[in-house]
């Protein structure tokens, strides 16, 4: 489970409305199960079957691992996907390993595995059969709707081994949304989602993330996100604040100078450093967790936070590779 080195096989394009002007560059990996470096994250292990994200969210914190594999960190990231199409016969080799535990694996702390790419490569499905013949642990966050394709194998994996999921949806407004993650399904369309998950007897919750200082953290935009989560049955809502590390922030500046320019001097002030003030996040957290307290909609005490890793630092080799 060391460094996973990739071997470009093919480059694609798909003559269709939904992936025109798209690269998929697909590759052999010769490992998936990817150790998260240091021991910060309460897991160890994740997989991530593709590398750039169609969705093209202003503020992907996974943008900058595309530079190292020689390409941008702005539109190479949204239109020219790295795909491990031995991604789910490579897993299968390494969950059977002598050396292998057994323990949790995390998907969709880089990129989304649930992107529309997914809905011609159907990776999931077969990463998703390994795990459950393994009865192996692990957890799924996404924007993807392309997730309830699945949840047969969820339910049936989820006999077995500890499965849950989550849904990254920041706002329910639709302004925000349309702007910010262009290539992602509808918010709503994301809480009907996790309403499938959740009557199929998969824990799912929802991480709100990011909440964007001065869009969308008004509190009728936040308690909008909360009310429909928990309506929907959500096992825990976790806020988390915008993130602006080094390779995002570049990427993410000129869309807010455009979009928002009466925020700009705000921001500058704001995010000094990456992760912004830690008592303008307390702050937040804290308004968040107390609508959730006092929704009439919280019927029981919900789930701990989903957890949730930062992008795996990654490094060059003779191969296209990385962590």
């Amino acid at each position: 489970m060391a460094k996973e080195q990739l071997f470009e096989v093919a480059r694609r394009t798909f003559d269709t409305p939904e992936f025109r002007g798209i690269e998929c560059i697909e590759v052999e990996a010769k490992s998936v199960i990817n150790k998260v470096p240091g021991n910060a994250m309460p897991f160890d292990w994740t997989i991530n079957p593709y590398r750039g994200c169609v969705h093209a969210c202003v503020y992907c914190f996974a943008r900058p691992t595309h530079t190292y594999l020689d390409m941008n960190a702005g539109r190479d990231f949204e239109t020219k996907v790295v795909v491990k199409v031995n991604a789910p016969d490579v897993l299968r080799r390494e969950l059977a390993a002598k050396r292998w535990k057994g323990e949790h694996i995390a998907m969709g702390t880089n990129t989304d595995p649930y992107q529309r790419i997914e809905g011609r490569y159907q990776l999931m499905r077969g990463i998703i059969r390994a795990l459950a013949d393994h009865r192996n642990p692990f957890s799924i966050l996404t924007k993807g709707t392309l997730i309830t394709r699945d949840v047969d194998l969820l339910v049936e994996a989820a006999e077995h081994a500890e499965v849950s999921a989550a849904f990254s949806i920041g706002t329910l407004d639709e302004d925000v949304w349309r702007s910010t993650e262009p290539g992602t399904p509808s918010p709503r369309a994301r809480i009907e989602a996790l309403r499938t998950l959740v009557d199929a007897g998969i824990p799912t919750g929802v991480l709100m993330a990011p909440i964007l200082p001065g869009i969308s953290d008004r509190p009728e935009q936040m308690r909008e996100v909360i009310e429909a989560a928990l309506d929907a049955g959500a096992s825990h809502v976790s806020p988390i604040m915008l993130h602006l590390r080094p390779g995002v922030r570049e990427e993410f500046w000129p869309w807010l100078e455009q979009a928002h320019p009466e925020h700009v001097e705000r921001y500058t002030e704001l995010y000094r450093k990456p992760y912004g003030p830690k008592e303008e996040r307390d702050a937040l957290s804290a308004e968040v967790h107390k609508m959730i307290d006092r929704s009439p909609r919280r019927s029981s005490p919900l789930a701990p936070r989903f957890r949730r890793t930062r992008a795996p630092r990654e490094q060059k080799a003779e191969q296209l590779s990385m962590w």
